[in-house]
């Protein structure tokens, strides 16, 4: 008979409970997200308590709990399931002494818990340090920021409030600050389009679409990040399209944003891109200089008074970081934190030429061409709108540009023949192969082609 005195100590563990095996569990973790995941933030969760239903896990901080709920807890919560089917929910309880809280953990205290069902609400929380106080304004982007805080004065007066812009510009960071401004006083939803779409087809794997919909369409504000990712799903396009018509019915306000603009979402249903067309659409350009010196400045005063320490860049360190990083905020940021490790181990104030040596692999890297820039750097060198250039009219003037976009986008590009026609208003990939041949033989004989493809790539390498 076991010793019902030591299963009251050990947290008024029943004789029926079975407890799982959490160094088998954890490696099942390692296995399933790898051990770059694993040992930065999975290797930290404990297991303090085991229910009938549901586990009770411990993390060190309450920033560790937000990053693990926020990324990973759907795919542990099922792995939880392969071990003991009746776990069916997970709460995480922050702790700095394991032993300490053991002693102290009682029922009562798990009030709320995290269903497996109900885990989509784990993908609804904002960030508290991404908010309208500490976005950097700029040229590039003063009126995107501008009008997300027109929408938090006046919802629905912008509707959808269409955001657009290349990766690391800030549009998470609007979006965000958009859903803290508003939630106080209304129904927020905050999600990226992956995670819409990893919980449109969970929904539909469990037959309980029904629930889905509700979820999604009761809120009064609705923001989307990364709207490209539903590009090519058609039954996700399909539940989009009405969740969105649903909640524009209802008066809530929409937010969007994307990495291109709506009529140039390719393998999106025209009458998505013509709904997402209706309301205010506004870009966000490259930082220009003026705005990414602040930034840098502004990063290094947050670290001093996070870390209570001087950190001492140069003005010219900074002048130089500025006009080196030319791609986007997030690169300048991981540009500066290399550049302030270095002079935090060494000990010493940096010149130019150590970032130059620091950062080599950085600013030598090949320059990344895509499509879009591609297509809009052909238009531009011929004169002609890119609407035109990608048009089905087969006139000289616009059929040889477009050819010449299909043979820079074949070589220059890693997409394949199927998916370069596609980008080109839909075309077989038979007709970028045409181009491609026309376009090499040309250039073999024509002086004035070798010339112009010369200079394209030379734009398109440039900046």
């Amino acid at each position: 008979m076991k010793n019902k005195s030591s299963n009251q100590q050990n947290f008024f563990v029943s004789e029926e409970e079975k407890v799982i095996n959490w160094t088998d569990f954890q490696s099942e973790l390692k296995k399933n997200f790898g051990e770059e995941i694993y040992s930065s933030w999975l290797k930290n969760i404990t297991l303090i308590k085991e229910y009938n239903d549901y586990l009770v896990l411990g993390v060190p901080t309450r920033f560790f709990r937000d990053w693990i709920v926020s990324r990973y807890l759907d795919k542990i919560l099922e792995l939880i399931k392969t071990f003991k089917l009746s776990l069916t929910r997970v709460e995480f309880k922050i702790i700095e002494d394991q032993k300490s809280v053991k002693d102290e953990f009682r029922l009562d205290e798990f009030n709320k818990v995290t269903e497996i069902k109900d885990s989509i609400l784990n993908y609804n929380r904002l960030n508290p340090n991404l908010n309208f106080s500490n976005f950097i304004k700029g040229t590039s982007n003063e009126v995107a920021l501008s009008y997300s805080k027109k929408v938090c004065e006046q919802a629905s007066r912008y509707n959808p409030l269409y955001i657009y812009g290349g990766v690391g510009l800030g549009k998470t960071h609007l979006l965000n600050a958009i859903g803290l401004e508003l939630q106080s006083i209304k129904e927020v939803m905050f999600i990226s389009a992956e995670r819409f779409m990893y919980h449109f087809i969970k929904s539909i794997k469990k037959n309980d679409m029904v629930n889905f919909k509700d979820f999604f369409r009761k809120s009064s504000v609705f923001i989307i990040d990364d709207i490209q990712f539903i590009r090519g799903k058609e039954s996700l396009q399909e539940e989009f399209f009405h969740t969105f018509n649903s909640l524009l019915d209802k008066g809530s306000q929409i937010v969007i944003s994307a990495d291109r603009p709506p009529m140039k979402l390719d393998r999106v249903q025209e009458r998505i891109k013509s709904r997402l067309s209706g309301g205010l659409i506004i870009d966000i350009d490259v930082p220009d200089l003026d705005l990414k010196k602040n930034i840098i400045k502004d990063k290094i005063n947050n670290l001093q008074n996070q870390f209570k320490e001087h950190i001492n860049i140069t003005d010219e360190v900074v002048d130089f970081i500025s006009v080196e990083a030319k791609t986007n905020i997030r690169e300048l940021i991981g540009v500066l934190n290399r550049v302030i490790a270095f002079s935090r181990v060494h000990k010493r104030i940096l010149t130019i030429n150590d970032c130059k040596n620091i950062l080599k692999d950085v600013f030598n890297q090949a320059k990344i061409v895509t499509v879009d820039k591609i297509q809009n750097t052909v238009s531009n060198f011929f004169n002609i709108s890119l609407n035109d250039m990608l048009s089905q009219r087969r006139s000289r003037p616009l059929a040889r540009p477009r050819q010449i976009a299909m043979f820079l986008a074949k070589k220059m590009t890693t997409r394949s023949l199927p998916e370069i026609g596609r980008r080109f208003a839909n075309r077989d990939h038979t007709t970028v192969i045409h181009a491609v041949k026309t376009i090499t033989k040309l250039s073999e004989k024509d002086d004035e082609m070798k010339k112009n493809l010369i200079q394209i790539k030379s734009l398109l390498l440039e900046n």
